[in-house]
């Protein structure tokens, strides 16, 4: 029986991770986001209700769900404590349900403003962050001048960090990008303001995490953006600043990679991705058979609109690789179904060769074109069924010609925003 599940997108982010987190929480005792910062965010839809989390973890809304902000995730306080805010007016957040790693680390106001004049003197060249501050916090991170959750129970600590990160800050800001710098008072007295509203919540989460493992409790690890844009595995540079793949629930969460008992892929029926980078079955905006209208398709943090293709095979063979999916969830099933006809892209003509294997370079995928395999559509509303046999045969002959692509099965599939708009065809924690 798999107790320790691990979720991870098998695209470029906003695949839906956020709906299925929110549908698996319901069996597990334990939510445990294990990376990333504020940059990505989880669109959940109860009822009339439509709930956006950047930093806690979708199960919130799970009442005596204990929810983990990992040491392997950046924290901006802000950004988390106006999350619990907006919880606590809709009566969906009880403070014992929530715990933060003394190990995070904190984004500083330094780092945003670092963000965007970085991508501002790249010019043309830009990568296309969010601005939020995430990579610089990490930066600081390898660099091992970052300042942690845990300072902020240490003001005497704190304080002295933060003014020896200053002076090499604001010499930074000013010289090289022309900016102004920071007073370390400001930023000290609005920290410590933060931190008497979440001192409660900061631990030690690795002994609370290996805790319930030792007690056979069920842990489900939540992962934010998506495999293709992992630092380590995604299409360098156009990537996040963190390791996205399944390894990182391990290093992000304080566990031995031995507790992690399966593995779910997430990734929509077709293909989208948000920012600058190569997309090989990228379709024009103005010819993307509504792709983006049908499937609303704009970034839950950034409004931006996602850019749409179809489905490919090749990336998502890779993802299931290098994170050693047992299984995938399909996401938006449903805004395939007016579609005459769909495309799978199962392969990449580049300089006269035929690729099957997907190449990380920027270099090489932005000159690959797609081979596409044609398969009909099914013309009819899928939205309303809740058992695989039931859909109409043409979405499921699509469906298994996913799985056999790319070598994995399907666990879960999802044919709308709500929780019930989904179908159960094999239980992760069974």
């Amino acid at each position: 029986m798999a107790k320790n599940v691990v979720i991870v997108g098998a695209q470029w982010g906003d695949e839906g991770k956020g709906k299925i987190v929110d549908i698996l929480s319901q069996q597990a005792d334990l939510i445990v986001r294990f990376q990333g910062g504020n940059n990505a965010g989880h669109t959940i839809e109860v009822g009339t209700q439509k709930i956006v989390l950047h930093l806690i973890p979708s199960g919130i809304l799970h009442s005596g769900k204990q929810c983990v902000i990992a040491n392997g995730v950046v924290v901006d306080p802000k950004i988390l404590i106006g999350e619990i805010e907006a919880l606590q007016k809709r009566k969906l957040f009880r403070h014992k349900d929530l715990i933060i790693s003394k190990d995070a680390h904190l984004i500083m106001p330094y780092h945003k403003r670092l963000d965007h004049a970085g991508e501002r003197l790249k010019g043309a060249s830009k990568i296309g962050t969010t601005g939020r501050g995430i990579g610089p916090a990490y930066a600081d991170k390898i660099g091992r001048c970052a300042i942690q959750c845990g300072d902020l129970l240490n003001e005497e600590v704190f304080k002295e960090k933060l003014t020896t990160n200053l002076k090499e800050k604001n010499q930074y800001l000013s010289v090289m990008y022309g900016e102004k710098g920071f007073k370390v008072n400001e930023i000290y007295n609005e920290y410590m303001a933060y931190a008497k509203k979440i001192k409660r919540y900061i631990k030690d989460t690795s002994v609370v995490i290996n805790k319930a493992i030792k007690d056979k409790k069920a842990i489900l690890f939540e992962g934010a953006q998506g495999t293709l844009l992992d630092v380590d595995h995604g299409t360098y540079p156009f990537v996040t600043s963190s390791n996205t793949v399944a390894g990182q629930a391990a290093t992000g969460s304080g566990v031995g990679p031995t507790k992690i008992d399966l593995v779910l892929g997430i990734t929509k029926a077709y293909t989208t991705r948000v920012g600058e980078g190569p997309f090989p079955t990228e379709l024009p905006e103005d010819d993307d058979y509504d792709l983006r209208k049908m499937g609303g398709e704009f970034g839950a943090t950034t409004g931006r609109p996602r850019r749409c293709g179809w489905f490919d095979a090749v990336a998502t063979s890779f993802a299931v690789r290098v994170n050693g999916m047992d299984g995938i969830v399909l996401t938006k099933l449903d805004v395939l179904d007016q579609m005459q006809e769909i495309h799978i892209c199962t392969g990449y003509r580049y300089k006269k060769k035929i690729i099957r294997d997907f190449p990380t370079e920027p270099e090489i995928l932005k000159d690959c074109t797609p081979i596409y395999e044609k398969m009909a559509g099914w013309m009819k509303n899928t939205s309303e069924i809740k058992e695989f046999k039931k859909l109409p045969l043409n979405a499921r002959r699509y469906v298994r010609r996913i799985e056999e692509l790319i070598g994995a099965r399907a666990y879960i599939i999802s044919v709308g925003a709500e929780r019930t708009e989904s179908i159960h065809i094999k239980n992760p924690f069974s």
